[in-house]
């Protein structure tokens, strides 16, 4: 055995055993400001209860666990029967079953229960994101099931359940279930008219079977799928359409699902996104009416571009609490990292990222609880523009955010990688940059009332910062300005959602973190990089707010 050569020091200690709720300012103040003081009591006491499991360190290495044993396919058992079967690690199962168990899935029927939702999907996040995916999709097939009182009847308490049940079984078997979906073709991708999966009726009323194929399938051991097929013109109106396709039947039969492979992804390593096809015997229910799928989905939607927007701003919350934890114990060219200027400026920079896109996830979570027409109208505008600009942030900040650990945050063990890895699958998932931008211009055009609800928030700070005064009037000058608005949609959207951010963190956030964003991202005062702050600011106070105590 060889002689110590050294003796290590000068390395920061993990970032565990801490309480990722109540560690992060940003996110327990946006839960408070958004709950009654009676549900934050309760809400309270639980997210911290999830926020010590989140941080501790066998949450850790489940997270580890998941992606470095991903999900295995078996189309086949020993005796050559067709069973397509995806086989997940244990820490998968354990992850999943937490977070269901944390009430995940469950946001449509108790007070508060966006928020509350969307806080512990920040946190749950922040250990592994690959099995937010399947609580993600199981969460908003509610709203499109709802279009069917008969369907929401049956299986709406079993996706709202608190129990988690691997395995396929007959629903009617299980204390809880989870939903997947499959929207997109190889031809057509984001645009789902372009679909050529058929649909063709039974005799049993809103009964149907499916020929086809979906080109991106994920999580596909749940229990049941929401899919878009062009239903058959034969006795009804046809066109595309929402159905039901569960993996069992009643009576304990497996559905025609055949699972041709899993994608070797980027990222989201842990979550299996599979190819499947249905072969003409694949049984199906209608949910909602024929040539109406769209229509029907678009709660669905909607529910997932949010998880979007809240997974992106947790992904960057992470990696964030890390750099800065990173900051505050290593020591380098005389003195502690989180100290210098230099580092302190690129700290608080990513900081501010960070919590101007919790501020405005939370917000928006915040307008689903509120059962109101001018919160539908906000929403319907605010998710696409939060959609499209806090994923298109999620990726530089992540990236930014592992150089401030040196070599060490290029080394998996440090965990950086695969944040980094994950951090562009949002921007994707639920429609790409384009997708949300076009949707936003939909929105101006078709729903006035999503434009005036979308500016009376702005308005809310107005006269409260002049560099926000002056974005907001740019802003509008760009809205009256219809001339090839389609290609300036980027360009509108991104100043909508800075100018929304803005007005967000001067309503609520701490005077030190809203001068800063309105000096950088509203004021221009700001380089094309990280840590180009202006040196007149109060940093040390931004960088103090975002650190993880431990």
């Amino acid at each position: 055995m060889a002689a110590s050569t050294h003796t290590v020091t000068n390395q920061p200690p993990p970032l565990v055993g801490y309480d990722v709720f109540t560690a992060d300012r940003a996110l327990s103040e946006a839960v408070e400001r958004h709950l009654d003081p009676e549900v934050f009591a309760e809400a309270d006491g639980e997210l911290a209860d999830f926020g010590r499991a989140a941080g501790s360190e066998q949450a850790r290495e489940w997270g580890v666990l998941a992606n470095e044993c991903p999900p295995r396919l078996r189309t086949h058992d020993r005796y050559g029967n067709r069973i397509d079967e995806v086989e997940f690690h244990p820490a998968w199962h354990r992850l999943l079953g937490r977070a269901v168990g944390a009430g995940l899935t469950d946001a449509w029927g108790r007070p508060g229960g966006h928020v509350r939702r969307a806080a512990g999907f920040m946190l749950t996040t922040q250990i592994e994101a690959g099995h937010g995916c399947p609580l993600s999709m199981t969460h908003a097939a509610v709203p499109a099931l709802r279009t069917d009182p008969e369907l929401a009847a049956v299986w709406e308490p079993l996706l709202t359940s608190w129990v988690y049940e691997e395995g396929l079984r007959p629903p009617a078997e299980k204390a809880g279930v989870l939903f997947g979906m499959g929207m997109t073709e190889k031809q057509g991708g984001s645009d789902v008219r372009a679909n050529t999966t058929e649909a063709r009726p039974l005799a049993e009323d809103g009964t149907y079977v499916l020929t086809g194929h979906k080109w991106f399938c994920s999580a596909p051991m749940s229990d049941g799928f929401l899919v878009l097929a062009q239903a058959s013109p034969a006795g009804g109106q046809g066109g595309l359409t929402c159905f039901l396709v569960p993996r069992v039947l009643p009576d304990g039969t497996r559905n025609a699902f055949a699972i041709q492979r899993l994608k070797d992804k980027l990222g989201n390593r842990s979550n299996a996104s599979a190819e499947v096809e249905f072969d003409g015997t694949t049984w199906a229910r209608r949910v909602g009416d024929e040539g109406r799928g769209v229509r029907t989905i678009i709660g669905m939607v909607a529910a997932t571009r949010l998880d979007c927007v809240l997974g992106s701003a947790a992904l960057m919350r992470q990696a964030v609490a890390q750099a800065v934890h990173h900051a505050a114990y290593r020591r380098a060219f005389g003195g502690v990292l989180i100290e210098k200027p230099l580092m302190r400026n690129v700290l608080a920079d990513l900081a501010l990222e960070s919590e101007a896109a919790t501020v405005l996830g939370m917000r928006l979570a915040a307008a689903y609880d509120t059962d109101s027409e001018a919160e539908r109208a906000f929403a319907r505008i605010a998710v696409p523009v939060a959609k499209y600009w806090v994923t298109k942030r999620c990726t530089p900040t992540v990236a930014e955010a592992s150089e401030c650990l040196g070599g060490n945050g290029y080394v998996e063990e440090s965990g950086m990688p695969r944040l980094l890895r994950e951090s562009s699958l949002n921007s994707i998932w639920e429609g790409s940059g384009n997708v949300q931008a076009l949707d936003v211009l939909r929105a101006l055009q078709r729903e006035p009332m999503a434009l005036n609800a979308f500016l009376t928030e702005v308005g809310k700070a107005r006269g409260a910062d002049h560099r926000l005064d002056r974005a907001i009037r740019g802003m509008l000058t760009e809205l009256a300005d219809l001339d090839g608005i389609e290609g300036r949609a980027r360009r509108l959207v991104e100043r909508m959602a800075l100018v929304l951010q803005g007005s967000l963190l001067v309503r609520w956030a701490p005077a030190e973190v809203a001068d800063a964003f309105c000096a950088s991202r509203l004021g221009g005062d700001w380089g094309t990089a990280f840590g180009t702050l202006p040196s007149t600011l109060d940093l040390a106070t931004v960088v103090e707010r975002a650190r993880a105590e431990v």
